[in-house]
């Protein structure tokens, strides 16, 4: 992304005095240093000889006639004060008032043209900036949700380069007429559009720069000058002082904004997170090469150093002692090795969805997952199921699929009778060791205390339907399945 431009707009800050505006723009880029931040300055045209009309000229009585005929500076003034920008590193921004001052910022290569609020629905003006090929900036204060839709559809739809500012035209704008959340409803509803904040509120105040900062504001404007004997700054004009606090309160909230990505803790965030948890203590001797199991571990605090914590004790990590280890002591990390079955968990979620959409087969939400890699997930490609349970009660309903090549081991119920619904594929099918070939269609119906086992070459859904389905009732005939508590993976959120 690129940096945060902030423009400084001169408007008839320049007093129509060429030297003026020169010292203006050299005491802003003194107060420009040491940021790391992109700089323009701005200024503003209008062709006076056609902008005012005949009948208004030279009156005194009309505040702002008054005060564009007194700050009148000719081309060749604009001249030296943009030759002044370009020398001290600031790119160049005009506002127009009116299509020759279009033409003027095109011969004058002036980088690019903002747009001031009064003019936003101003058409015949925007039908001549749309001609130009320079970035344009857009102010939108008192602008309808319409109005700002206009304008950005129609800039867009010309392929322009376009940056929206939040805007409002209260000079100085008080505290409560900010509004700068609406700076979030700019991005949500123009998410191909750069968005800025346009400040107007007293010089002194710089809490709404780091506020539009933190709202995502990536362009920021303000009107500056430099008071002198002869010249006084109006109220929401910035000094180079005032300037300089300004710059420093965003590069002060962009400190503390960060970054979007996930940043690596630092050393003391997580010696102080590590010294907090609770640990992995022992409650049984282990073996050399054991599966640490659930029932052999508790959680409790405080942690020592280098002991595997509560936090590392998940589903998806196997834990392998490395020597003989006793009953109370802490599990340090150096005892072990570990074995993270995430990806595997997730490729085997990933390959039964594509079964799934495969078959046409619609699973209800919420429905909960349960792998079952009877000998590990290295094996899982050759051994295992993958269950979906859509309703346990009195009755029970679960979808049951199978990856090609996989085996279920022989197993038996005691309390449940079942019966299965081929849907997709095909299944060989062993009960009490006779095999019966079935495929989408077939009807199979195993009693209780029958042994089966399942497999299949290409893959294969089906619906169990039975009556409940306890947790303790599936007996295999390898005791080594029976013995492995950790067997199964169960997942909830997984579609």
């Amino acid at each position: 992304m690129s940096k945060p431009l902030f423009i400084f707009e001169m408007a008839n800050n320049h007093m129509g005095d060429t030297a003026h505006g020169v010292a203006i723009i050299r005491a802003i880029r003194e107060a420009c240093e040491g940021f790391d931040f992109d700089f323009a300055f701005k200024l503003q045209y209008r062709d006076l000889d056609s902008f005012i009309h005949p009948s208004f000229k030279g009156r005194d009585d009309v505040k702002y006639v008054k005060r564009f005929e007194e700050t009148r500076l000719s081309q060749a003034q604009f001249q030296t004060l943009i030759d002044t920008m370009c020398e001290c590193g600031f790119k160049t921004v005009c506002t127009p008032f009116d299509e020759k001052s279009v033409d003027l910022i095109e011969a004058q290569g002036i980088e690019m043209i903002k747009i001031a609020s009064c003019s936003l629905t101003d058409w015949p003006l925007l039908e001549r900036i749309a001609q130009s090929d320079k970035p344009i900036i857009a102010s939108t204060a008192g602008a309808t949700q319409e109005d700002v839709d206009n304008v950005t559809s129609f800039f867009l739809h010309r392929s322009k380069n376009l940056t929206l500012m939040h805007c409002v035209a209260e000079y100085p704008t008080p505290d409560a007429n900010l509004h700068i959340s609406r700076i979030d409803a700019l991005l949500q509803r123009y998410p191909d559009v750069r968005i800025g904040f346009s400040t107007h509120e007293a010089p002194d105040r710089n809490e709404p720069v780091m506020l539009a900062l933190a709202k995502g504001a990536t362009v920021f404007e303000k009107h500056v000058g430099l008071p002198t004997g002869q010249y006084a700054l109006n109220a929401y004009s910035a000094n180079p002082q005032q300037v300089r606090a300004w710059l420093n309160a965003a590069a002060m909230a962009q400190s503390m904004c960060g970054s979007e990505a996930w940043p690596p803790a630092t050393k003391n965030e997580s010696d102080s997170l590590e010294s907090l948890r609770r640990a992995v203590f022992l409650t049984r001797d282990i073996a050399a090469g054991e599966t640490i199991s659930n029932d052999a571990v508790c959680f409790a605090f405080p942690p020592v150093p280098g002991q595997i914590s509560a936090n590392q004790w998940s589903k998806y990590n196997r834990f392998v002692a490395r020597q003989p280890l006793e009953a109370g002591s802490p599990l340090l990390a150096a005892e072990v090795d570990v074995s993270n079955e995430r990806a595997e968990v997730r490729a085997a979620v990933t390959a039964v969805c594509h079964l799934l959409k495969e078959g046409n087969i619609v699973v209800p939400g919420k429905s909960d997952l349960e792998i079952s890699h009877h000998y590990g997930m290295e094996r899982f490609a050759e051994y295992g199921l993958i269950m979906m349970t859509v309703v346990n009660r009195e009755y029970c309903k679960k979808l049951l699929a199978m990856l090609p090549g996989q085996t279920h081991p022989e197993q038996y119920h005691k309390q449940k009778e079942e019966t299965f619904v081929i849907l997709h594929g095909k299944i060989t099918i062993w009960l009490d060791g006779q095999p019966i070939e079935a495929e989408r269609g077939d009807v199979i119906t195993v009693q209780r205390g029958v042994r089966h086992k399942f497999h299949t070459q290409e893959g294969v859904v089906f619906e169990e339907i039975s009556s409940t389905h306890y947790h303790d009732d599936s007996f295999y005939t390898d005791a080594s399945i029976q013995a492995n508590s950790r067997r199964k993976t169960l997942l909830t959120h997984w579609m």
